[in-house]
Formats: structure tokens, sequence, C-alpha cells
């Protein structure tokens, strides 16, 4: 089912109307693929227990999907939405990034305290490396040479030296760190503490948090505001904050760090992904089992899509 709210919801450019959204459901074991250009479910695809992280490979070939409970990543052709390898993840992994280069999957394996990077050519375990307790949010610098894992129970994110594969530092932070995103130009790292209720700032350069941001929706409790996934838009200028059971997006000037915008979304917003063309947002909603469309230019809602039990993560291809 699809509520259109607006005439707004068309897309404002041909790159928009020819992308396909994927939604990893993480109660329902499926992915739901759907139509950006009508917000038209498409299909459903069966997959492991308790999907989580979803991404696409850098050539647009695959999805490689974190099946928690089957303790491996997941790897599907996008044009059958067969799995075709089950790959060995190390123990409930969660969130997962490819790296730079299209070679290898670094994933945050929740239960071992470990980074996994993962050859995807030969399915294989390349290497691994201990991190925090309860590793989730995991990022590769835009320079290739950086890697940073969230650690959910020792509150504080690894910093990795990739030519080392060594911990080179450690940043404390507020409560439960799920979620970290590079701004493009790698001289920031931001970082979403879902406890704490807010998103810090760190200078990558000095590995020094410059800033954190605080949130207050209206008509919202503080206890409410859980900051969870971050994505930026394609120039740059904006954050797009999503702030759990707060049911509200944040939309954050990144040059002032100033909220211009608090959107309305569903229930228990997990995730996001932004449209190439940076018009709109997309979000899952893990208890009303949705996802909402956020035009960006506008700062409201203009489509609700219905997905599987539990929508967690969401990934666009072109």
């Amino acid at each position: 089912m699809i509520t259109l709210l607006a005439a707004a919801s068309a897309c404002a450019s041909t790159t928009c109307f020819a992308e396909t959204i994927y939604v990893s459901n993480e109660r329902g074991d499926s992915v739901s693929v759907i139509d950006a250009a009508t917000l038209k479910p498409l299909e459903t695809w069966k997959i492991g227990a308790r999907p989580r992280g979803i991404v696409l490979s850098r050539d647009g070939r695959f999805l490689f999907i974190c099946v928690g409970n089957d303790h491996a990543v997941q790897m599907i052709d996008r044009s059958t939405g067969k799995v075709v390898a089950d790959l060995p993840s190390g123990e409930d992994p969660e969130q997962l990034f490819p790296s730079r280069d299209g070679k290898l999957l670094f994933v945050a394996n929740e239960d071992n305290a470990a980074l996994t990077a993962i050859d995807i050519a030969t399915r294989s375990v390349a290497f691994q490396i201990p991190v925090g307790k309860e590793p989730e949010g995991v990022a590769q610098s835009p320079d290739g040479q950086s890697l940073v894992v969230t650690s959910e129970d020792g509150n504080e994110v690894s910093w990795i030296d990739l030519p080392s594969r060594k911990v080179i530092a450690t940043i404390d932070t507020e409560l439960r760190p799920r979620h970290v995103e590079f701004t493009a130009d790698g001289k920031q790292l931001w970082i979403a503490a879902e406890t704490g209720g807010v998103v810090q700032i760190v200078d990558t350069a000095s590995h020094a948090i410059i800033e954190t941001l605080h949130f207050a929706p209206p008509g919202v409790k503080d206890y409410q505001v859980l900051p969870c996934g971050i994505r930026f838009t394609p120039d740059g200028k904006t954050a797009v904050v999503a702030l759990g059971r707060a049911n509200m997006v944040a939309l954050v000037d990144v040059a002032t760090r100033k909220v211009r915008a608090y959107v309305p979304v569903g229930k228990r917003v997990w995730h996001l992904a932004i449209s190439a063309d940076g018009t709109r947002a997309y979000t899952a909603n893990g208890v009303s089992d949705d996802v909402t469309v956020v035009d960006l230019g506008t700062a409201r809602p203009v489509g609700t899509i219905a997905a599987g039990a539990g929508p967690w993560g969401v990934a666009i291809a072109p």
C-alpha cells in the first residue's frame, strides 16, 4: 500500500525516476523492493534471519545484507533477488561498509567485538581486528586509509589505520554510539550516540570531538530522541539524522551545525538513504512497518510506503 501526500512526491530529476529502493526488514526476514518513480512496492525477497545492515556493491550488481541470527552476510544478485553466497562475517554482524576500491566488505561483529574484512572475490575472511564491545557502526574514510568502528557497550569509537591494520586511537563518546559517517572531504566524522541523544562531530586530523549536537523536536520528550542513522546530501550541505522514537528526522546545516528543520516520519526510525539527486530521503520505520518519503527541499513528508515487518536499513540503486 502507498499513501501519497502531495504532488511534490514526483521526482525532480530523471536520476530519481530510475532508482530502486531496498529495505531490510529485521522482523520480517525479508527485503522490500520499491520503485522510486512510482513509490510502489515491486517485490519482497525472503532472506536470512534478522537482516539489518544493507549496502550496495560498488559496481551496483549486488546487495550485501547482514543477517545477524545466521552470523553471515548474504550476497544478493539484484537482477534475480537470489542469494548467491553466504559470506563468513563473524558473530552477529550488524552494519557493514563496502571498501572504497570495491574489493572488501568491512563488517562490525556485535557478539565477538571484532571488525571483519571479507574478500568479496574469494568470499573469504581477509582479516579481523579486535575492537570495543558490541561494535555496530562502521565507515571507511574517503581517502581509504582509516576505518572507524563504534562500540555500543564501551561508549567509544575505535580508529583503525588500514595499512597497518592496527587501532591507533580510541575516542570516548556519549552513551551507545550506533552509527558513524564521514563528511565527503574526510575532515569530519559524525557519530550518532543513541542513548546519549546527541550527534558528536570529530575532527579527523586530531581525533578530537569538536562539537556535540543536541536535538529538541517540538512535542517530543528528551528520552524519545535516539539518534541512529546519518546521511549527507550529495552536495554535502545537509545532514539528515534519524531520531529513533522521536519519530522524526532532523535536517542539519553542515556548515553552521544548526538544525534547520524537523520532519515527522513513521514510528521508530532507524536508518535512511538519500536519492542521488539529493531531493529526497527515504526512512526505515521499525515500528510502523513502513518507509517515509521526505522532500528535502520543502522539509515535508510526501509519501508513506508499506514495507515488511521491522524496517531497519535502506539502500538505493540507480
